[in-house]
């Protein structure tokens, strides 16, 4: 069987035997937090098992201390939703999302290759290229025969607050922000009590990833831009962020998709780094 992960298009993700792949539908709205189970509910792929943001793939109930808006949830936890949902390690799983990944497919993905699960990937395009596509859909709440996961994460694959601080001061660690420019440069701020970003960091809004139909570019336009960013740096030396450690996940695909990997999160993010009010910010493009 084809083994996906990066990303897999929508006719590809349709022809996988049912049997051999869990579909995972990560639709979420920072606006509505509920909409993701009532969209799920009124339809999602065939087979689909939901997994949603605040509930399944973040910490919502343990205090954040400097961890951010989505703390990262512990491995028992991501373990725990993986044994719901009937995964097996022979699987290929596909995540979706209803914005072309960047709100929780690609948290996923990275929390699942976090955990070591290789055979993930992104539906590239998401809801919106499978509906695009005539492919089936249901409205039956899915319920798996659950199994027994454990997994454990790489604690090499996230960066801490003061480890990146020094690795960006030192010049070691190219910082990259997901976030739209105007929040990068602290013209605007919806969300957390401070605008700007972290000293030194370089922007690269997610949504660059994309082509006018929501679907990533060519990896090889993809590799060509983060390289324009890297400079001397290789793609390890890379940390991401964002506002909350998801949409940076979407920056973190879009590098291993062209062929560069080996970069990592800071996963509280802007949210995470703004807690402590004594952290340097920067604004406009500096």
């Amino acid at each position: 069987m084809l083994i996906s992960r990066t990303l897999i298009d929508a006719v590809t993700a349709a022809q996988l035997p049912a049997d051999d792949v869990l579909f995972v539908d990560c639709r979420f709205d920072l606006a509505d937090a509920g909409k993701g189970d009532r969209d799920y509910v009124a339809a999602h792929i065939v087979g689909a098992v939901r997994a949603d943001l605040d509930r399944d793939l973040a910490d919502m109930v343990t205090p954040s201390n400097g961890r951010g808006r989505h703390p990262l949830p512990e491995a028992a936890l991501f373990a725990a939703w993986l044994s719901r949902a009937g995964w097996r390690p022979d699987l290929q799983v596909v995540a979706y999302d209803g914005a072309g990944g960047a709100l929780a497919a690609a948290r996923f993905w990275w929390l699942a290759r976090l955990a070591g699960i290789d055979n993930v990937a992104v539906l590239d395009g998401g809801w919106s290229a499978w509906i695009e596509a005539k492919l089936p859909v249901d409205g039956a709440v899915v319920q798996r025969e659950p199994t027994s996961a454990h997994v454990v994460f790489d604690a090499a694959g996230t960066v801490g607050a003061d480890e990146l601080a020094e690795g960006v001061a030192s010049g070691h660690f190219l910082l990259m922000d997901a976030r739209a420019t105007p929040r990068y440069r602290g013209e605007v701020e919806p969300l957390d009590p401070v605008a700007g970003h972290v000293p030194g960091a370089r922007n690269h809004p997610f949504a660059d990833n994309l082509d006018i139909h929501g679907r990533f570019r060519l990896p090889e336009e993809l590799n060509r831009a983060f390289k324009a960013m890297l400079g001397a740096h290789s793609a390890d030396d890379v940390v991401h962020m964002c506002g909350s450690g998801v949409t940076a996940c979407h920056n973190l695909l879009a590098m291993e998709y062209a062929g560069l990997c080996g970069s990592r999160l800071y996963a509280p993010s802007w949210s995470g780094w703004v807690s402590d009010r004594s952290r340097g910010v920067a604004l406009g493009d500096a």
